[in-house]
């Protein structure tokens, strides 16, 4: 064994401590590194949210300026509305779906009140009949009736299944739609190259993203905490998409009873 000699001539294994100090020190470092940089990772989460809320303003607002858009009066009859914006072929796998995006409704008990704030949703699901073509494909439904609105706002719903859907119709109005469209709980739309039109979505299921959530508003909240109960106000990201809907269908005209 080689060893090394003391002053006082004795020799002994030669001990790893500056070693062991040095792998102390690298740790520290590395949770050191470690504190400063989770700030801006939480802070970067927070930005890709809030982007994303961002993204559904500007995908309703382009929508709603096509000359053959959602028909307006299917629009003033809808309790809410849900915008997934640029779904991309790369987000999709073998006969599947995924995508993000927002959900917003009216407020109050039989949602007839002004818009309110949005909660982060995700779609997800089996082939759904069309190819994207690698484009980003913008995504919006509409939520027809209370009973889809809860079924969304409760539990992960698979669309065809738990909730009635449709292809929507599209042109100024709903004239001519058939009674399966016309009495579906969720009619949805797609636009991918240029191409705006209905599509059917039936296999596909939404649910809240509790994560997203927390990221954008600071604090775990169900998608019914803030959509029903309104426990926080708009943030300033979803201000535009709040904004746009307050003027483009500031009040619900579906028949009353059909909201008791």
């Amino acid at each position: 064994m080689v060893g090394v000699c003391r002053r006082n001539g004795s020799t002994s294994p030669e001990a790893p401590i500056p070693m062991k100090r040095m792998k102390r020190n690298k740790i520290a470092a590395w949770f050191l590194t470690l504190c400063l940089l989770a700030p801006a990772a939480f802070a970067a989460n927070d930005a890709r949210e809030e982007d994303r809320v961002k993204d559904a303003g500007e995908v309703m607002r382009e929508i709603l300026n096509i000359p053959d858009n959602i028909p307006q009066d299917l629009l003033d009859k809808a309790e809410c509305v849900v915008i997934l914006p640029s779904v991309k072929k790369g987000a999709f796998g073998v006969g599947g779906s995924y995508g993000r995006g927002v959900m917003l409704c009216r407020g109050g008990e039989h949602y007839t009140g002004p818009w309110g704030a949005p909660a982060l949703y995700a779609l997800e699901g089996v082939s759904v009949g069309f190819q994207l073509g690698g484009q980003a494909t913008d995504f919006v439904l509409l939520v027809m009736n209370p009973k889809g609105a809860r079924s969304l706002l409760s539990s992960k719903v698979k669309l065809g299944a738990d909730a009635s859907a449709a292809a929507g119709p599209k042109g100024r109005t709903a004239e001519g739609a058939t009674d399966v469209v016309m009495n579906a709980e969720i009619l949805s739309y797609s636009r991918n190259k240029g191409l705006f039109a209905g599509i059917s979505l039936e296999g596909s299921t939404l649910r809240s993203d509790g994560g997203a959530n927390e990221k954008l508003y600071g604090k775990k909240l169900s998608a019914k905490e803030i959509i029903v109960d309104r426990k926080v106000g708009v943030p300033s990201c979803a201000q535009q998409l709040v904004s746009l809907l307050d003027t483009k269908s500031p009040e619900n005209k579906s028949d009353p009873k059909s909201l008791e």
